[in-house]
């Protein structure tokens, strides 16, 4: 997949952090490019910064997602490229003790669905829209169609005490890599994942500091946490190396998790 001013690209969650870092890098090739997001401001500013788009979008909704898909093919045509990055996480026990009061609690189930739907069944739909979309297109010399970037997390491989839902969405991305990529292989739209560690994003510099020393401190090499420039350059890597098809590749430092 070539980068440049005739192709278009969406990147979803892409008004800040990693889908933000993934836009900025497209954009500086000439890629046409849309931002899914459900913050308004940021993307709207990043879209003038780059010359794109800004479509509301809450992947959780399939409605949303048409109406989204719609608006940026209106302004750019068809996307050859997806980027998925909109995620949240979660935070709870599957079933704990209240340190204070005793009391027995259990994970909260809407809590749990809610991760799923917008980690996992978004990402499934937007693909699903995006890739309905390619296949409308004529392949490239190269027999090519289209490219998506799928973003799932290390959490898929070792979730931490707490992370029941948000590693369950994950290995799902991670799961359904393979059996997508093959969906699609007869149609030249190769489909790849990434799984990164910790990242110097909002959701991270939002936390305690020292939280994010000791993150930094378990990364073997480079102790730091990555840029997401780095995980931008992984992205651009996948969407033009036309043999990567059906992987899930790991950006982490090497790091493995700890239970806690």
């Amino acid at each position: 997949m070539k980068l440049d001013h005739s192709v278009a690209a969406v990147v979803t969650g892409g008004s800040k952090g990693l889908g933000a870092a993934a836009a900025l890098r497209l954009a500086g090739h000439g890629v046409k490019v849309a931002l899914f997001d459900l913050d308004a401001e940021a993307g709207e500013a990043l879209a003038r910064q780059i010359g794109g788009i800004f479509c509301h979008a809450d992947v959780g909704s399939e409605q949303s997602v048409e109406a989204a898909f719609a608006r940026a093919r209106q302004a750019h045509g068809q996307e050859r490229m997806l980027v998925n990055c909109a995620g949240i996480v979660s935070a709870h026990k599957t079933a704990a003790r209240d340190k204070h009061t005793g009391a027995i609690r259990t994970h909260p189930m809407a809590d749990y669905e809610r991760v799923i739907r917008i980690n996992l069944l978004g990402t499934f739909c937007c693909i699903a829209q995006s890739t309905a979309g390619m296949l409308a297109l004529d392949p490239l010399p190269d027999g090519e169609r289209g490219a998506v970037v799928n973003t799932a997390s290390i959490a898929a491989d070792e979730g931490q005490m707490g992370q029941a839902a948000y590693s369950a969405s994950k290995a799902g991305v991670v799961g359904m890599t393979l059996p997508i990529a093959r969906d699609l292989a007869s149609e030249g739209i190769r489909v790849n994942t990434i799984k990164p560690g910790f990242f110097d994003t909002p959701m991270l510099r939002g936390g305690p500091e020292h939280v994010r020393r000791a993150l930094e401190a378990s990364v073997p090499f480079p102790s730091r946490v990555g840029y997401p420039d780095e995980y931008a350059r992984l992205v651009e890597f996948l969407l033009t190396n036309g043999y990567m098809n059906g992987e899930c590749v790991r950006l982490d430092g090497a790091v493995r998790m700890s239970p806690r």
